[in-house]
């Protein structure tokens, strides 16, 4: 199993698990909370069928990476995103980030530009900044995360297995875009995460990044359910296609948040033909 070292915790090396497959133009898929690198699936097969070459990791905390009790912030999670790409001599490469990916995606160009990027996707994303403020009165009430930390604490296995049936919306797709082994094979992912990764994250959720989004510059797909029940449409993909000009937006209609299984066809169509419009030529 490949893993690189991105940090040090006390007398151990913080290692991420990641997957490089495939030839061709590189795109890097950056999971969602709290999922790992194995919930791209659907996109995984596509891409590599399309001709890319296609790298998964798991965010610290989560799936097969280390788990160590630091760095579930941002800042920490760009600088690993920029470790994998530098270590993995990774160059003119796509970014896709789902839901808390999302926001990898917006910091990593944030802090540290595009000059190992060439286009930047976000699905079902957290930003520009979910968290309800004076200066941000659209966004998502601070109550919501405080509520779903406790719920976490109490009795975080019983959270999980409630949450994922929003995710997917799934009494609405059951037997039909999605099945009961799906969302068990999603929990158990969800349940070998670090207890202490999927608590501090929900904080993170309420970064902005709107001053990240000012340095953007490279082509950008925006891709969002309008059933999303996790991460309204209105309070994220609207606001983060205004925020960048130029940016294409695609609605997939009656899509949930997890929408890269349920309508995994149409997500993958606005996918490859972003990915084909802004392909480098031979």
């Amino acid at each position: 199993m490949p893993y690189l070292a991105v940090d040090r915790e006390n007398s151990a090396n913080i290692e991420l698990y990641y997957e490089d497959h495939g030839s061709g133009p590189a795109v890097v898929l950056i999971h969602g909370w709290p999922l790992s690198g194995r919930s791209w699936e659907k996109q995984l097969l596509a891409l590599l069928a399309a001709g890319y070459r296609v790298i998964t990791y798991d965010r610290r905390g989560f799936g097969d990476s280390a788990k160590p009790a630091c760095g579930y912030d941002y800042d920490t999670f760009a600088r690993d995103l920029q470790e994998l790409l530098t270590q993995l001599n990774v160059d003119d490469a796509t970014l896709v980030g789902f839901s808390m990916g999302g926001g990898e995606v917006a910091r990593y160009l944030g802090r540290y530009g595009n000059a190992r990027v060439r286009g930047a996707v976000y699905i079902a994303a957290i930003t520009p900044c979910l968290r309800r403020a004076a200066d941000n009165p659209d966004g998502v009430d601070p109550q919501v995360f405080a509520d779903i930390q406790a719920a976490l604490r109490r009795d975080r296995p019983c959270f999980l297995g409630e949450f994922l049936l929003d995710f997917y919306n799934f009494e609405d797709f059951v037997g039909e875009r999605i099945s009961d082994e799906v969302v068990q094979l999603s929990w158990s992912i969800a349940a070998m995460a670090s207890p202490l990764a999927t608590l501090d994250c929900v904080s993170a959720w309420g970064t902005d990044f709107r001053a990240d989004l000012a340095h953007v510059s490279v082509p950008t797909l925006i891709i969002h359910g309008d059933a999303d029940r996790i991460v309204p449409l209105e309070a994220s993909a609207r606001r983060l296609h205004a925020l960048l000009p130029g940016s294409h937006l695609a609605v997939i209609a009656g899509g949930p948040h997890g929408l890269n299984w349920t309508h995994a066809d149409e997500v993958n169509q606005a996918l490859l033909e972003f990915l084909e419009a802004n392909r480098p030529s031979e």
